[in-house]
């Protein structure tokens, strides 16, 4: 099982933060390094989610390739004194602000890491505050409330942080465990992984154990007990234009349709025509 926590790094040399908040995979703040494979040189941009090997790239990468990584800043090389023991490619060292080192393979391809905190203190308290997902409580991150908008007083507002119980349209089996919403994706190459998304309305975390890439669509996403397909075979994204996934979510002591964008990186999620006469989503820009 992943889980959605996410690392932040700093050049074992100069101590600058690794941290680019423009540039974004995931979803979240990307690792920013200058990246040299034989004589082509440029960045890459990390998922800082561990567990999650999406990246983004000026330059080519293929996979076996053994690369050279530098801090952006003061452009000294982050090798390591040790080698991957798994492939025996050179290792590459980092610090972590919150106080430790990660260590990664600079192998393309090999997912060989590891995380070494200062002390166990630390260790807990960073797991602590990644699992508030987004800076909301437990107590705030509950079954969906009820309100009456001024507008509507028969419709129900389901609020940021609200607990999206999930289900298969198709078989009806839950697709929660662990407090995390699971689903099989499919690329457009046929590779297939596992889509690991937060469960809580507007929390837009989320991790994949293929690499997609950003703004490209998923080729299917299914669900991870009958394998059947979710796409909604007429519906599109009115953002991009891209297929809608379907699954039902609870609310008003029924199940009804919920609705977001196949494509990495929109962030468009909706309700049915007919459930919005009786459901409001609370305004968001983002899924």
């Amino acid at each position: 099982m992943l889980n959605l926590v996410t690392v932040k790094l700093k050049c074992v040399h100069c101590g600058h933060s690794l941290m680019d908040h423009e540039r974004l995979v995931d979803n979240v703040a990307s690792i920013k390094l200058y990246l040299k494979i034989g004589e082509n040189e440029g960045y890459i941009w990390l998922s800082s989610i561990y567990g999650s090997y999406n990246l983004e790239s000026n330059i080519d990468i293929e996979k076996g390739e053994v690369a050279m990584f530098k801090c952006p800043h003061c452009f000294h090389e982050l090798k390591s004194a040790e080698t991957c023991s798994e492939c025996n490619a050179p290792l590459v060292d980092f610090h972590l602000e919150e106080g430790g080192k990660v260590s990664l393979c600079s192998r393309a391809g090999c997912k060989k890491h590891s995380v070494e905190f200062e002390d166990l203190g630390t260790a807990m308290n960073h797991f602590y505050n990644e699992f508030e997902l987004q800076k909301f409580t437990p107590e705030t991150m509950v079954s969906p409330k009820k309100k009456k908008p001024e507008q509507s007083e028969s419709k129900e507002l389901l609020e940021s942080g609200s607990f999206l119980n999930s289900y298969c349209p198709h078989c009806k089996m839950s697709l929660i465990n662990d407090n995390l919403l699971i689903l099989k994706v499919e690329k457009q190459d046929g590779e297939m992984g596992i889509l690991y998304m937060s469960p809580y309305l507007n929390v837009f975390t989320h991790t994949t154990t293929v690499k997609i890439h950003e703004k490209s669509p998923a080729k299917d996403i299914k669900c991870i007990y009958c394998d059947h397909s979710l796409v909604h075979p007429e519906k599109k994204c009115p953002k991009c234009n891209s297929d809608l996934v379907q699954i039902n979510v609870s609310a008003m002591r029924r199940l009804i349709d919920f609705y977001f964008c196949s494509r990495k990186g929109c962030v468009w999620h909706g309700l049915s025509n007919e459930d919005l006469n009786y459901i409001m989503l609370e305004d968001s820009q983002e899924w």
